[in-house]
């Protein structure tokens, strides 16, 4: 009984050997392969979350600056968050709020300059399409027309398309382009919800160029997007 016992775990541990033989060297690749993700996994999500701590703690030094009304502070913070994490949701934050200020202060090339970027570089299209018509709205102010038009042809989320379209009348009023601001404003009127105060700033333009807004068929009335206060 013994013997039989013993011949059998002998073939057990035979066949055990030969098993890892053949798969041994993969399964222990397949284990370091597994083993290695996991701590790449843990040590990306790590990066990230310091990363972020990072670009939070940089953005409150903007933010404080903006506060105090420091505009020099400003441009140097916004150049190292530009440089150190551009791809954050808090670069793009910081730069919509460093324009700000710095227009305040009357340094609009700094403005525009901090508008441009987010428009070129924000991860979030939203942010991207606020950048664009607020740089056109400054671009406007430099009568430099061309540019903000540029600035209002590109892509933008649907719901920006009456702001852009507002945007985009008041460039041709100010080239005395009236039938093309009409069309725009038209776009612009048709897009805002009924009892929107952009609405009824829309018809104080069309009135202005002769156009009666009872006329108009309203299209599909999409809620214009707002830029965030701070974060």
């Amino acid at each position: 009984m013994a013997t039989h016992l013993d011949l059998e775990e002998q073939e057990q541990l035979d066949q055990l050997k030969h098993f890892w033989n053949t798969y041994g060297t993969l399964i222990t690749w397949i284990v370091l392969i597994a083993a290695g993700a996991f701590m790449a996994w843990n040590g990306w999500q790590y990066y990230q979350r310091n990363k972020a701590t990072q670009a939070s703690a940089l953005y409150d030094e903007i933010e404080r600056s903006a506060t105090a009304g420091d505009a020099d502070r400003i441009e140097r913070a916004l150049g190292e968050m530009k440089s150190r994490f551009a791809g954050t949701a808090y670069a793009q934050q910081a730069g919509l709020l460093a324009a700000k200020t710095l227009r305040d202060k009357g340094k609009e090339e700094g403005s525009r300059a901090a508008l441009t970027w987010v428009a070129e570089h924000a991860v979030d299209p939203g942010y991207q399409a606020i950048a664009r018509l607020r740089l056109a709205a400054e671009l406007l102010d430099a009568k430099s027309y061309d540019e903000a038009l540029k600035q209002l042809a590109a892509p933008v989320p649907k719901e920006f398309d009456a702001l852009v379209a507002d945007r985009k009348g008041d460039v041709y009023m100010a080239q005395g382009k009236r039938d093309e601001a009409k069309a725009e404003y038209g776009k612009a009127w048709s897009g805002f919800e009924p009892q929107s105060d952009y609405r009824r700033l829309v018809e104080v333009k069309l009135n202005a160029v002769g156009v009666d807004p009872k006329s108009l068929t309203p299209t599909v009335v999409v809620t214009p997007a707002t830029a965030p206060t701070s974060k």
